[in-house]
Order: structure tokens, then C-alpha cells, then sequence
């Protein structure tokens, strides 16, 4: 636990009791403050007070003692309206920051030992970049303190010592409420439509994700992305001034950066250009999009080693991340992938580039635009399997293009889709949980939704185990 001192003796109130929530306050009480915190969730606010914390009424109490207002990352700031403590922290000229911001100034306070730190964000491959740049520095001997939108919170991460690189992965969302953060290495994958709701355009979408290299200066590291507009746009923005900026791209040959050609990995960041491995064979990050995490993974720490060649070795011992083109296991000739993580059309095109004869499961809470940007794989997909509350929108864009069902539940998808690709004539069928929607409708989140996947397969294995014992 990170302990923050900086409202030592003052009121601070905290907004949402989930995770981070919850670690902001305990590190706010840990350096003296007077903490206040509600959720609108009366279970939420039971675990708050059972870890100390002080539940009061925020919305009926005075707000005129209070110093900051602590934000949780799914509590609107601007979009579609602000929150309503946001409005009363502005009226009393209150701070409005988040968890990110309290490690920010915890960690790079006077007097701190010195560590580390690198920041992830993009729309996409987020998690997987992230766990990517951990596990590397983990095996090449540095403490790597992993966390943020991923895994612990960043105030449950270890204090900073030497060695300690922290490497936390940060939500657009997170972003916006850190106004002092400043990355040693500062990487963004790419930027493509996502949570407009929560920021009302795409171009302050994008800039809210540039704000990650905002206070970036000399000797400072900016990894970018350089395979959508946005991002590119930004990468020739901050290439005159601040940090050493580092561009990455697969399929496109750079004359100065990081670049994937033909599934190999460049380097071309230093004064010649040398191969560093093949990526396709790499079984733990397939297809393209894993290969831009691994060309900016590589790039974020390449600053940071003293051979980046060690990268390489490093790279291939990575075992993949749990809900994220998961390989969870085979029933005879079928295979089934855990996907879960896709909660985007974007994200779920990712995995539908990577297979030929797919069953495909996908469905929930639909986000904007629906599946219609999938159509160019459609012809991948021998059937589609739809649940949640965006079966029949999905069905309806499938129409005569997929044969399709509406499975309605997953357990019902799966056993559907299963005997579906058993009998098919297809080669190397996979069944792919891919959902392309948040998980909301169903399920407490996407790691709940790829649980429950990967506990059907198991029924499903020792069903067919059985059968074939009788």
C-alpha cells in the first residue's frame, strides 16, 4: 500500500467504493486525512466501512470543508453530465482528481526514492501491452509493480525503491483525472472510436488519450502507435519538442522507430536497422494487432535494458493474458478461444483475423455502431451464436450474410456452436467467444463473462470424456 500524505488533517470525499475506490481511501487515511466516501450501491458501501472507511451522505452533506474529491474511473466527469459531487466539489473550488493522481504525487514527492514508471493507454491491447511490458522487465530482473486498469490498483502496488519499475495500464477514463501525471516511458497503442458517451466527441476522446505525454519533457520516452490517424497525427505533433518520441507500426517500414514486416519484428530505432525475432511464431500473441503490443512493448522498454536484444528471449516466454484470444482448450478437432475481453467491434475484429472457420459467439450490451464494421470477416464465419440483450440488433446486421442463432444464454451458444463445428466439414474449427459488447447484461464483467466460458468447456470436456469412457 501507497500511503498519501498530501491531505494530511483535511477532508477529502471519495466517489465509488469499487476497487480503486476503496484503495484511495485507505491510502488517504493512511497519510491523516479525514476521508468521506460514498457509492449509491448500498453493498458497496458495506465493503467500504468494513475496510474503515467512513460512509457519509455526500449528497445531503456541507461541502465546504472539503479539500479534494476523489472520482472512481466509471463516475462521469463531463459526459453525458457530470456527476453531481462534481458539481458541488466545483462550487467549493474542491479538487477533482483520481487514484492515479494521489500515486502520481505519493510517488514523485520530495525525499521518495527514485523509481520508474510506465504508462499504457489506447483504445485497444491495453491489458495485453501492459502484462507484456511487466513480464519482460520481470525476467530481465527489475521489480516490476503491475497494475492500474489492470490487476491491483495503483495505490495497492509496493512503495517506491530502486529497481521498482511501476507499470500500470490507464483507461481514458483514468487519464482525465490525473492532471500531474508524467511518465519516465509514456506508451499509446492506437485510438479508434470508444466511450464517446463518456466524452462526447472523438477528437476530445483523442486528446484526453494524448494528455498521457502531456507533461512528458527531455529524457522522458513517448511510444506511439502510428497505424491510425489520430495517433499518427499526435507522433509528428510532439516529435519536435519534449521527449524522445519512438514511433511503432505494423506493416509499414520506418525509417526511424519500431515496425512489424511480414510477422518480424525491426528495430530501427538506433543508427541501423536490425531483426530482432519472428512473431508468427509466437502461439501466446497471434495475429497483427498482438503484434503492434509487442512492437510498442518492445520500443516502451528498450529504454530501459541494457541489451535490448534480452528483450527478445523475454518476449517469447510470455504466456498470453487470461479473457484476451485465450487458448483454453480443445474438444477432439475443435478448439475454443476466450475472447471475452473484446467489448468493442474493434476489438473483436482482432480475433476474427486470426481464424478461418469460425463458430462465433458474441452478443451483450452492444456499444455504438453495433457488429456492422465486422462485415469484411464475415466470410470467416461458418455460424454466429447470439446472447445478451443485443441478439436480435446483432441478427438483424447478420442477416442472410451468417447463418446465425439466437442462442440467448452462453452455456446454450457454446453447446450449440460446439456441435455445430464437430460435424462440419471445416478445417481447424474454432469456436471463439468474441463478444464484441460489454458484458453488463449477463454478467459482472468481462472476466466473469470468460470465466463462465472456460467452466462450460469444462463440462463440455468431461461430457465428451464420459461419452467416449461409455
Amino acid at each position: 500500500m501507497i500511503s498519501v500524505g498530501q491531505f494530511q488533517n483535511r477532508a477529502v470525499a471519495i466517489c465509488g467504493l469499487a476497487r480503486s475506490g476503496v484503495s484511495a481511501g485507505k491510502a488517504l487515511l493512511a497519510g491523516g486525512a479525514k476521508v468521506l466516501a460514498w457509492d449509491d450501491k448500498p453493498e458497496a458501501r458495506e465493503i467500504g466501512a468494513k475496510m474503515g472507511l467512513t460512509i457519509a451522505d455526500l449528497h445531503t452533506r456541507d461541502w465546504s470543508d472539503i479539500a479534494a474529491l476523489i472520482l472512481s474511473p466509471g463516475v462521469p466527469l463531463t459526459h453525458p453530465t457530470p456527476h453531481p459531487f462534481v458539481e458541488k466539489a466545483r462550487q467549493v473550488g474542491a479538487e477533482i482528481i483520481g487514484d492515479v493522481e494521489l500515486f502520481f504525487r505519493a510517488v514523485r514527492g520530495e525525499g521518495v526514492p527514485a523509481a520508474k514508471i510506465v504508462c499504457i493507454t489506447g483504445t485497444n491491447g491495453k491489458s495485453t501491452t501492459t502484462a507484456l511490458i511487466g513480464h519482460i522487465l520481470g525476467r530481465l530482473g527489475f521489480d516490476a509493480q503491475v497494475g492500474g486498469n489492470i490487476g491491483k490498483p495503483v495505490l495497492e502496488l509496493a512503495p517506491p525503491s530502486p529497481g521498482v519499475v511501476y507499470v500500470l495500464e490507464l483507461s481514458s477514463f483514468q487519464l482525465d483525472l490525473a492532471p500531474s501525471l508524467k511518465p519516465d516511458v509514456a506508451v499509446l497503442i492506437n485510438i479508434t472510436p470508444d466511450h464517446l458517451d463518456r466524452h462526447g466527441t472523438m477528437e476530445h476522446y483523442a486528446e484526453v488519450k494524448a494528455s498521457i505525454f502531456r507533461h512528458q519533457a527531455r529524457g522522458d520516452v513517448a511510444v506511439i502507435g502510428v497505424d491510425d490517424p489520430y495517433s499518427s497525427a499526435l507522433c509528428t505533433r510532439i516529435a519536435s519538442h519534449g521527449p524522445s518520441v519512438v514511433p511503432a507500426s505494423v506493416g509499414k517500414v520506418l525509417g526511424r522507430g519500431i515496425f512489424v514486416l511480414d510477422g518480424k519484428l525491426y528495430d530501427a530505432a538506433g543508427a541501423t536497422t536490425r531483426e530482432i525475432r519472428d512473431l508468427k511464431t509466437l502461439s501466446s500473441l497471434p495475429g497483427a494487432h498482438n503484434w503492434q503490443n509487442v512492437a510498442v512493448a518492445y520500443a516502451a522498454t528498450r529504454s530501459l535494458v541494457k541489451d535490448p536484444r534480452d528483450i527478445a528471449g523475454a518476449i517469447a516466454t510470455f504466456p498470453g493474458l487470461a479473457h484476451r484470444i485465450e487458448q483454453v482448450g480443445a474438444i477432439g478437432r475443435v478448439r475454443f478461444v476466450n475472447d471475452s475481453k473484446a467489448t468493442n467491434a474493434d476489438a473483436a475484429a482482432k480475433a476474427l483475423a486470426c481464424y478461418d472457420n469460425i463458430y462465433w459467439i458474441a452478443g451483450g450490451k452492444a456499444k455504438e455502431g453495433g457488429i456492422a464494421s465486422l462485415s469484411p470477416f464475415f466470410s470467416r464465419v461458418r455460424g454466429a451464436y447470439l446472447i445478451g440483450a443485443a441478439a436480435e440488433s446483432f441478427s438483424g446486421t447478420l442477416s442472410t450474410q451468417v447463418d446465425h442463432e439466437v442462442s440467448g444464454t452462453l452455456e446454450a451458444a457454446m453447446r450449440h456452436a460446439a456441435a455445430d463445428a464437430e460435424v462440419s466439414s471445416a478445417a481447424d474449427p474454432v469456436v471463439l467467444l468474441s463478444p464484441a459488447c460489454a458484458s453488463f447484461d449477463q454478467f459482472r464483467d468481462f472476466e466473469h463473462r470468460g470465466n463462465e466460458f472456460k467452466r462450460i468447456f469444462n463440462v463440455l470436456a468431461e461430457e465428451d470424456r464420459l461419452r467416449g469412457a461409455a
